[in-house]
Parts: structure tokens; sequence; C-alpha cells
């Protein structure tokens, strides 16, 4: 483990989510989404500001509205693994966190191939634990949408296990240290790991030796109880959408109760919820940018389907600046499984709509103007970067948070803007890092060394 610094430190990850209402693709400064330059910039610039670890999302199937291909966020990316194991090669330090899924994956196939990635890597490897909640996704697979909700928690548990049992089945010192050795591993020293449930059956020998970081950092989005157990159970790192601060407080003293009853230290999980930064020069600039940032995610066309997910009709015919629609929504609640723009309830839609139209009502705004007011994803953190310093450093020493996983809403000017102007607020209150202390991700974190 890393020599500890006195005061507690900010640890600081960035979510390349993808093309999405999140990130500002249609920008003329936005570069290319597909082009692997983009990526390699925006790992070299986390780098130079010492990020513990660049994310890629993944989509296994585009999104969808109304049963049909949602054009505006066809995202096109390549494979997370392999996208990193390039990345590899021209990073040195950051962290490489891929986004890979339990539910139709299986388990000693991805375990071999994170384990190569963190191998080539020199142990910087890290898994972004997902369970995928929706048959449309499933509809890809052989298996199609095979598991209820919670079970594929129970799934993903199993999964985690059998491949945490692959990665520790070769020794330490298997591997033979020269050439003098009578074989390259050493008789005895790798175990085959055997798992036989309704959920995961395996049979399996891991092919490749772990790396400097003994496995790679296992990352977990745990908001609904299922996901903060398997969380508490599992994970080195947990996100969530906890991020205002009482909220952060709260989730921080539920996740810790949850690790002492199953055996572990506080110190054993850094807690990284997802946020948004919009910097200026002054709070009145950062405020405006703020605004256009949010237009920007919010425009006529995203309105409108936002609104359709809810009233389960066509109306591309309405204008995005004229009042609501004057139709009854259908009777048909959201179906969570299909994939949906953004899933806040899977019941209550006709009371949610009454409420949306009395709001409407009572302020005379048009759909555009309702969706910009009720539709998730306002900026966390908006100020100059003194202000957002301050509140970041309350946070982190508050132990509300470890840090924060970021998703940039413009690139390369976003995570630039932090890098340059956040990160020195953020040294100078000696709650960042001022140089890499190690070279793996799990000396990134600060994380205990495995048992």
């Amino acid at each position: 483990m890393t020599e500890q610094n006195p005061r507690p430190q900010l640890h600081l990850g960035v979510f390349f989510t993808g093309v999405g209402p999140q990130l500002i693709w249609a920008d003329p400064q936005a570069p290319s989404h597909t082009a692997f330059e983009t990526f390699v910039e925006i790992a070299q610039v986390l780098e130079r500001g010492l990020f513990d670890a660049f994310f890629l999302g993944e989509g296994l199937r585009v999104r969808e509205n109304r049963g049909k291909v949602f054009d505006l966020d066809v995202a096109g990316r390549p494979d997370a693994i392999t996208q990193l194991a390039a990345l590899a090669a021209v990073t040195e330090r950051i962290g490489l966190v891929a986004t890979q899924n339990t539910t139709y994956n299986y388990p000693a196939d991805l375990a071999r191939r994170l384990a190569s990635l963190d191998l080539l890597s020199d142990g910087r490897a890290g898994w972004n634990i997902v369970t995928t909640d929706n048959a449309w996704t499933g509809a890809n697979f052989r298996h199609g949408g095979w598991l209820e909700h919670e079970r594929r928690y129970e799934r993903a548990g199993q999964f985690v296990e059998a491949a945490k049992e692959l990665w520790a089945s070769w020794e330490p010192d298997g591997v033979a240290p020269d050439s003098r050795a009578a074989s390259w591993a050493r008789p005895g020293s790798i175990s085959p790991v055997e798992r036989d449930s309704d959920l995961v059956r395996l049979r399996a020998t891991a092919t490749v030796p772990g790396s400097r970081q003994g496995r790679p950092v296992l990352f977990q989005a745990g908001d609904s109880d299922g996901g903060r157990e398997l969380a508490a159970r599992h994970a080195d790192v947990v996100f969530s959408a906890n991020t205002e601060y009482g909220k952060a407080v709260a989730y921080a003293a539920d996740l810790r109760d949850r690790l002492s009853r199953h055996g572990r230290t506080p110190d054993s999980l850094r807690i990284l919820p997802g946020a948004s930064v919009v910097l200026g020069d002054t709070a009145a600039e950062a405020e405006e940018k703020a605004r256009w940032v949010r237009g920007e995610q919010v425009n006529g066309v995203r309105a409108i389907a936002f609104l359709e997910q809810y009233w389960g009709a066509d109306l591309s015919a309405y204008d995005p600046d004229g009042p609501l629609p004057d139709i009854e929504p259908s009777e048909q609640e959201l179906d969570p499984s299909r994939g949906t723009i953004s899933i806040e309830l899977r019941s209550g839609k006709q009371t949610v709509i009454r409420k949306w139209r009395d709001l409407a009502a009572e302020r005379s705004l048009s759909i555009r103007q309702l969706v910009l007011e009720v539709a998730p994803g306002h900026p966390s953190f908006v100020g100059t970067p003194s202000a957002v310093a301050d509140e970041w450093t309350r946070y982190v020493t508050t132990r509300a948070v470890d840090g924060f996983n970021l998703l940039p809403h413009l690139l390369p000017a976003s995570v630039t803007d932090i890098v340059d102007k956040l990160v020195p607020e953020l040294q100078e209150r000696g709650v960042y890092r001022t140089e890499y202390r190690g070279t793996t991700l799990r000396e990134h974190l600060d994380l205990p060394p495995l048992g």
C-alpha cells in the first residue's frame, strides 16, 4: 500500500458514457466519438491531471424509443476491453475501467479477458460490474431477457465470486522466475475452479497469472438495495446518483453499515458518486454556461422523445416550444424492460403527468421548458474553480465521499477545464495528489492490499 497522506485525498475518474443526452456531441468543438485519437487525447489529459481512472461505458444494444432506434443516441463505439487495451499502450499510470455485463457474459470468458487487460496494462485494469435490467438488450443473446430484476443481482453475485476465484487460482509464485526452472509454471500452482448453481455453472482453469495488483479493481453502481448489497459484498469502488451533500452522507453511512455486516472495513471501499461540473471564471459566468449546457442537452427533439415515453404515443407533430400535448397519455405504465431513455418509475405514470400539467399551467411552460425542469441531468457542481474546490474539500474531509466519477458534457473542453483549473485548487487545499505515488489502479485508490 502507498504512503498515506494525513489528510483525506480526493479520488477522481471520468466516465465516458458515449453519445447520449449527457454529452453534447453535436457541438462544433466536439471531436469524433469513434476515432481512437479522441480516446487517446482524453486519457492523456486525465493522466496529466493525475486522475485515478478512465471509465468506458458499454452498450450491448443501441437505445430505442417506442420500439425504434433512437438516432440521437447511437454510439457505435468499439468494445470497451479492446479499446482500453489499446489505450494501455499510450498511457502509463491512469487506471482503465471497462463496463461489462454479468447477465449476458460468461464468467470464465469475461474473467480471462479482464485478467488479460490487467496483465497487459501492468495492474491498471478495473471492472465496472453491471447487470442490465432490460429485455431489449437480451434479444441480442441466446438466453434473451431471462432473469427477473433481483435475480440479476443474484447472478451478478455468483458471477463475481466465480471471477474472483479464477483470478485467485494462480498462486503468486506460480510462474517460474527464470529459465533454469524445470517447468514454466510450478506444478500444483494452478487450481481449477468449479461452480454448479442454477445461475452459474462452470469448470474452468484460468489461463493467465495475476497482475502486480493481483486482480482487476471491482466497481459497482449501487443505488438500489440489490446494488448496494452487491457493492458491500464485493466492490472496491461504488458510485451512485447520491451526489447532493445530505444524500451523499446518508448513502455513505448505509454503505459502511452494510460493509460491517459483511465483515469488511470502511477502508476497503471507495465511494465515488457520479457528478458533472461546469466551471467559470466568475459565478455568473458558470451559471450562464450551465444554462447553455442544459439547453444543449435537452434540445427540442430530445424533449419530445422524453414525453413520448410517458404518453406512449408519437408526439413528433407537436412543437417543443408549444404547450403540452392536448391528448391523453396511454393507460399503459412505462415499460422498464425496453430501454427507454430515462426510467424513473415503474408505476404511477398518470400521477406524474398530472403534476407536470399543473406545473406547466402554473408557470406557462412549453414542452421543452417543462422537460428542462423535470428531466434528470442538471449539473452537480457549478461555480468558479475555487468555489467548487472548497465544496469538494468539505465532501472529502467529512468522508461524505472519497471522490467523484465525473460525466463530461463537452469533450475535450470540460475535462481540460477540470485538469487545468480545478485540480490546482484542490492541490492547494491538500486534498489531491501532486504526483502518482504508485503504478497500479489499486495503489491510486489507496485500497488495502488483497488478503
